[in-house]
Formats: C-alpha cells, structure tokens, sequence
C-alpha cells in the first residue's frame, strides 16, 4: 500500500474505531489505537518532508478512486504530495500526535475520553484531506471537515453553557467566511472550467489582466476570485473581521487548542493562499488587501494579548497576531518565508498551549494568571518547556550565530516586506515590528506572572474550594493547602519532543524554506528577486525585531517584576484606553449591535406574526376550530334513530337530483 494512504487513512480508521465502539472498548483501548495511528502517521511523514529536503523525492499524485464524472465537471479523488504537502504533513501529524499522547493525562479524569480522542483524529483525518487535495472540491471536503470537528472539539464538554456557545460561534462565523470561499471555487470554475489545482494554476498567468461582470461591474477576473478565496481563509485563519471565533475556542480542553491553533485549522487559510499562490500572483489588487489584512490583525491581536489574564486567552491572541504575519508574508510575495514561520510557530505555539496545560493541570484548573506566581519551583520541567516557547515566540537570537526558532521566520517576514518596497508592504513593516514589541510584552508578561513572583494562588476560591484539608492542616499551612505538582510523563514528553522544535527547528531549516528553490519544486510561486532583495537589507532593518524584542521584554521586567504597581497606575491613568483594547476593541459587542439582536429581533416577528400570528391562526389551529365545529354539528344529527337518517337521506337525494337538472 502506498505510504501517503496510510498516513492519511490511519487517523481515520482510528476515529471510527474509537467513536463507534467507544465504552464497549474501554478508555485504554480507544487511546492506544488514535495515538498509535498519529505515531504511525507522523513517523511516515518525517522521511518523506526530509526527501524532499535532500532532493530525493518528487511530486506525485495518488488517485484513490473516481469521484464526479457530470458533464464537463470531472475530477477524480486524489492525493497529491509535493514539497508543500510534506510541510503539512508533518506540522499535522506531529502535533497530532504529540497532543493525542499529552491528552492521556490531561484527560485522565474525563468520563467521555474515546469521544475525545475519536474527535481529535477525526480532526486530524480532514485536515490531511484538505492539505492533500488535487483539486478545490475535495480542498474544500477538507474544508468543510475540519470545521465540523473544529465544532465538535470546541463544544466538547457540551454540559457547559459556554463551551456550547464557543462552538455555536466559531461555526457561524466560519460559515461566513465559507461563503466567500464557495463562491470563489465556484467563480473559479466558471473561469477555468476546472478545479484542478495543477491546472487552474498553469492556465491562470494567462488570465492577467481579464475582466468579469460581478454585482453589475466590469472588474479584474483574478481580483475577485482571488478575495473571495481570500475571505474564507479569513474565516478559517481568523483574519480581523472574522477573528472572533478564535479566543471563545478556548472553551475546549486545552489539547484542542493546541491543535486548532497550532498546527491545523487555523493554518488551512495561509495553507491555501501558499498551494495558489501563481494564481494570486496574477491578482495585485488581492494581494494588497492580503497584505492590509494580515499587517492589521497581527498589529491588532497583539494589542489585546497585553490585557488580557485568562492564560490561554493570551496565547489565542498570540495566535491570531502571529497568522497575520503569515498573511503579510503572503501579500507581499514572500511564500517561503509565509510557511516557514506557519512550520516553526507549529512547535512553539503546540509548545505553549500544552504547557499552559501544565500550569493549569498544576493549579487545579485555575486560568487566571492573577492566582499563579512562583511556580517555578514547584512545576520545574513545564516553567523550561514554556521557556523555551517563549524564547521561540519572541524571536530570540544573535544575528549570525543562533537563534530560537522565530528568530529566523519571524525575521525573515519582516525583511521580506522592508524588501518589497511598496507602501502597503512598508505599513506592514512597521506593523510587524510593533507586533514583535508587543509579543514580546505580553509572552514575558505570561512567563512573571506564573512562574516568578510571590504564589498567588492562596488567593484564589476555585483552588481552595477545590482543596479538602483538616482545620489543624488549614491552621498549619502558609499556602492554604494546596501545592502545586507537576504534569505526568504522558503530558511531559511532548513538551519535551516540542521544546526541540522551538529550539531547533528555525536554525536547521533556515537554508531550505528561505533559499533553495529546488527545495519548492513549484510547489509554491518562489520570488528569487525578493529572496536576494531580503538578504540585501541595512542592517537596522535586520536588527529591529531583536531590538523591540528586548525593549518588549524591558517593559514586562519593569511592569511586573522590578515596579509591580505600574500595571495598576497604568490602569488608574489611562483607562479608557485600556478598557477599549481589554473589551477587544468592542468587536463582539458591534458583532451584537448591528448583526446579532437585528437577527434575534427579525426571528422574533417571524415568529410572533408569521408563525404563531398567521400560520398556526389560519393554519392547524384555524383547521383544527373548523373541524371541531364540525364534528359538533356532525354529532348532533347521529341520534340513531332510522327515520333521521332517512330524512337526512331524502335531503340529500333532493340535492342530488336538483344538482343534475339545473
């Protein structure tokens, strides 16, 4: 059998076998095949991304069977693995897998563990549909999959009030961003008369400069297909606009998050602009909204993870921010560098998420990094795996010599948008630099407040309420009983496998992602002009990010470790401002204004007047009174006598006989 079929088929036999024989197998049995199934797929995957590293392997196309055959529209389903598929393959399956081992112990206590893990392969399954696809419609399978189990993950607790809600949201908001990527394929077709990605790419230069009828105007063909394509990795990607979905996901275990937030859903969007990348380069118009977008969001997500406590929530925003710079990366052309930070931020943000799983499996299942501090004495191994996230984040490094991971990508996207020279690609510069400043704040910020500092968590009720101690130990004990204790091997190991990554993984691929072209073999649109234009750069422009990564790190030092009363003087002088950007820049409450309570209140009126007022009054209910009425007057004349029903017949032959003469 083909390797590429059993990396991709294995998650699923895995999630059928655990969801549909769930209890009758047992917990045990339900993880060791899912995780078993992630282990086999991320080994297979390793030495083909290292072939195409060392130029031994070339594209091909695996065809599972046929698919569509309907007129003109044909297309088979099949998987196709070149240089871009490797990439993913690997960030999925690792991550997966590492996450399906960490889940062991963080989901020990869960009645409901083979729904859990059927889930997580489930995911893991549409996913490797989506980044395999030869053709849009099957991308878009994918698509579609790993929204659905985006869903069911996020709502996984569905006893919980906000989980349900959290899920609700994030598909409703993907839903809207699916539309512009519907109507892009379908626009796609009508153009190319395919949705064969190989072919809809060769044919797609000779398209430049075409125009299109769309909502009554003569506009650039490859424009408008191109932001409709665009607004659904918008959605998937959580772009600002349609970003809302991605803190509220948080509501899930923390493995999920590490999941859709690392290493798969959220990077289907800059995935699919890399995989059609000649077609957008084709369409300058789109590129510059590209590029806009990406350069806002990263500047905007980084400004909320400054406020914000909730440990996860911060790394959410982190997210969010650091998929704008791929997006930026992407609009200015710089495809390489746009999947070699979406390849590095794979490890560090699995990295991150998993060891906030740590700390809060440590605290009890406290979130707020208000009832943390010096953890790093009790929680040793988490504090230097979440370390070496951080470094990772950050971009930590001395120019020439080493650096953590985002070091060289994150570096890389600034260098490449100073090299393109347009204002847009310069105001994405600038962005960028200033995200770096804040992510560096708030990454430092997170590390104070857990792991440095005076323990914080005698303060918290969750904690103590959770905490059964005698009066005599309550009496006794300085830190109200409870003390925090590390993870689990299960937990530790793919924070070990992960800290590595963060380490390693920018230093040892720099070379292939940034330089080679062999190493793309047309995977991608590879820019050698702007290759060279990056490494031509001044000198400032290379030292900037490390330059705001040290006054970001000086400005939480000071905040939260040498003067710990500025945060709150901050707070006291500029409120409003903090308030703005804490509320998250009022997004859901405008979402509320202008599409939730008109939506609520237009449900209510059909509701009220069409359903009750006009449907049921005219409808069953006006039926059922006729019909009620009627039996009544029915009921009067079965009296049982004969001669009634002889007057009654009589009656009725007078009608009969009237009828024929008249």
């Amino acid at each position: 059998m083909n390797t590429i079929l059993i990396i991709v088929f294995a998650p699923l036999l895995a999630a059928l076998i655990a969801g549909l024989g769930n209890r009758m197998i047992g917990n045990v049995a339900a993880k060791s095949i899912t995780t078993g199934a992630l282990l086999l797929s991320a080994g297979l995957s390793w030495p083909i991304f290292l072939g195409y590293i060392g130029g031994t392997e070339t594209a091909e196309v695996v065809q599972v069977l046929k698919w569509v055959e309907s007129g003109t529209l044909n297309f088979d389903w099949a998987l196709r693995v070149d240089t871009l598929t490797a990439i993913m393959l690997v960030v999925i399956n690792t991550v997966s897998a590492l996450v399906h081992l960490y889940s062991w112990g963080y989901m020990e206590e869960d009645p409901d563990q083979p729904r859990f893990f059927a889930y997580l392969s489930l995911f893991t399954f549409a996913m490797l549909m989506l980044v395999t696809a030869d053709n849009l419609v099957q991308m878009f399978f994918g698509w579609e999959g790993v929204g659905l189990a985006s869903y069911l993950l996020i709502g996984f607790w569905f006893k919980k009030p906000s989980a349900g809600a959290a899920a609700i949201k994030a598909f409703v908001v993907n839903r809207v961003g699916d539309l512009g990527f519907m109507l892009g394929i379908f626009g796609t077709y009508l153009v190319f008369q395919t949705t064969s990605i190989p072919e809809i790419l060769a044919e797609a230069p000779a398209m430049s400069g075409s125009t299109i009828t769309f909502v009554g105007m003569r506009l650039y063909t490859m424009d408008i297909l191109c932001i409709l394509l665009f607004i659904g990795a918008m959605g998937k990607s959580a772009q600002l606009g349609l970003h809302t979905w991605l803190p509220d996901a948080m509501e899930g275990p923390t493995p999920v998050s590490a999941l859709i937030h690392a290493a798969t859903m959220v990077t289907a969007g800059v995935f699919m602009l890399c995989r059609l990348s000649p077609m957008f380069e084709t369409a300058p118009t789109a590129l510059m909204i590209v590029t806009v977008v990406g350069a806002a969001t990263c500047f905007f997500a980084a400004t909320i993870g400054t406020t914000q406590w909730d440990i996860k929530r911060v790394i959410a925003y982190s997210t969010c921010s650091q998929l704008g710079y791929m997006f930026f990366a992407a609009g200015v052309g710089a495809y390489g560098p746009a999947m070699f930070h979406l390849f590095t931020h794979a490890f560090f943000k699995a990295l991150l998420f998993l060891g906030a799983g740590s700390v809060i499996h440590a605290m009890h299942h406290e979130q707020d990094m208000r009832y943390f501090g010096g953890l790093r004495k009790h929680i040793p191994l988490t504090f230097y795996a979440m370390l070496a996230g951080t470094l990772a984040i950050t971009g930590v490094g001395v120019l020439g010599v080493f650096g953590f991971a985002g070091f060289y990508s994150k570096d890389s996207i600034l260098e490449a948008a100073f090299a393109r020279g347009t204002g847009v690609s310069q105001f994405a510069f600038w962005a960028g630099a200033i995200a770096a400043l804040l992510t560096s704040f708030y990454s430092w910020r997170l590390m104070f407040l857990t792991f440095w500092g005076k323990p914080r968590w005698i303060e918290s009720e969750h904690i103590q309420h959770s905490v059964h101690k005698t009066p005599e130990q309550a009496g006794a004990d300085t830190t109200g009983g409870y003390h925090p204790h590390e993870s689990p091997v299960s937990m530790l190991i793919p924070l070990g496998v992960l800290s590595v990554g963060a380490v390693l993984a920018g230093f040892v691929f720099k070379t292939a992602f940034l330089d080679e072209e062999a190493f793309w073999n047309g995977s991608i649109y590879f820019n050698e002009a702007l290759i060279h234009a990056m490494h031509g750069v001044p000198l400032w422009v290379k030292l900037t990010a490390t330059v705001v990564m040290l006054l970001g790190f000086a400005g939480a030092y000071l905040a939260y470790i040498a003067k710990p009363d500025i945060p709150a003087k901050f707070v006291a002088t500029f409120g409003a401002l903090h308030n703005f950007v804490y509320r998250k820049w009022y997004f859901d409450e405008l979402y509320d204004a202008i599409f939730v309570k008109p939506a609520f209140w237009l449900g209510r009126q059909f509701w009220k007047l069409g359903d009750v007022g006009i449907i049921d009054r005219f409808g069953p209910n006006g039926i059922a009174w006729v019909v009620e009425r009627s039996s009544v007057a029915a009921k009067s004349i079965q009296s049982g006598y004969l001669y009634t029903y002889a007057l009654i017949m009589l009656l009725g032959l007078i009608a009969a006989i009237t009828y024929v003469l008249l």
